[in-house]
């Protein structure tokens, strides 16, 4: 699977079956070329207009499932919540 694939699937939560969005971002381990992280905008200001303050920074081992148009994880939203810098 490449990367451009990733970015094309939804991120949604099996906890609460919220909808996270797509993935924006990945990281990954320089040594071992492993994916650590990836990375999805959090929730939008006023509409959308004023762009987003935070985004989900979800571990792979988190990571449940990788569909053919969804990734299913498995997270504490809120814990997960990590201020854009």
């Amino acid at each position: 699977m490449r990367i451009c694939e990733l970015r094309e699937k939804e991120v949604i939560n099996c906890r609460d079956c919220m909808r996270l969005g797509y993935v924006c971002d990945i990281e990954f381990d320089i040594c071992t070329g492993c994916i650590t992280h990836i990375i999805v905008p959090g929730p939008a200001k006023v509409w959308g207009i004023l762009g987003r303050d935070h985004e989900y920074v979800i571990k792979s081992c988190d990571i449940k499932q990788i569909g053919v148009d969804i990734i299913l994880v498995d997270i504490d939203a809120e814990k997960c919540l990590i201020k854009c810098i």
